[in-house]
């Protein structure tokens, strides 16, 4: 049977680059679904919709104007919209306001959360986002909510930006930060919360490799 592993928690809780070593040490694949969001939304963008014009993001999910699809390589996801590779294009922080946006929309999710539960079905998957062990895995073998501080949080983001030459004020980042959690968290449509049989995991006080040594002994325990 196989081994299906959920994380879900908020923007910048480094859901994604955690699950990408946990996956990595437990030898199966991971599926980062919020990079599948940020292409729907990359694709709402250069098209010009309007992200809230529900009624337009949905006719270009169904008319499959934005067509995603993951590849891997080496063990990396790659994410394809309409066959284009748009890994790098996604992780702006214009893209991420524009998931957020998308993601709030009963087509959108629809259609996204199908594909992931048919990817999920014939192998060991690791999935993260924001509904996996509420929605999209319900029965999944080990349910994670990875979370830290909102403060935590955009300090790290802080220093992803500056990295790549982005001097994004603290406070700026702070207040997308916040906002973006109370967008996730309210949004009618599958919201961002805690499964009921999900062990929370704080990274706020966590290195990096002390928060994937966390949860690779929860796995290990509940395996």
């Amino acid at each position: 049977m196989p081994l299906t592993i959920a994380i879900d928690g908020p923007v910048g809780a480094g859901k994604s680059t955690i699950s990408d070593v946990v996956a990595q040490r437990l030898g199966i694949l991971h599926l980062d679904t919020g990079a599948m969001y940020r292409a729907v939304g990359l694709c709402a963008l250069e098209k010009g919709i309007d992200l809230q014009d529900e009624t337009a993001v949905s006719r270009m999910c169904e008319n499959g104007e934005a067509q995603v699809s993951v590849e891997y390589e080496n063990g990396a996801q790659r994410t394809l919209l309409n066959g284009r590779d748009v890994t790098g294009l996604i992780r702006t922080q214009e893209v991420g306001q524009a998931a957020s946006a998308v993601s709030r929309y009963p087509t959108v999710r629809r259609i996204l959360v199908r594909r992931q539960q048919e990817m999920a079905k014939s192998q060991s998957m690791l999935l993260d986002g924001r509904d996996i062990g509420t929605v999209v895995l319900t029965d999944a073998t080990v349910k994670i909510y990875l979370t830290a501080s909102a403060e935590a949080r955009a300090r790290r983001r802080m220093l992803q930006l500056q990295e790549k030459g982005d001097t994004t004020p603290f406070e700026t980042i702070l207040a997308e930060v916040n906002a973006r959690d109370y967008q996730d968290m309210h949004r009618e449509t599958d919201p961002l919360r805690q499964a009921e049989d999900a062990i929370l995991v704080d990274s706020s006080d966590l290195s990096f490799d002390e928060t994937v040594d966390a949860i690779l002994a929860l796995v290990e325990e509940r395996k």
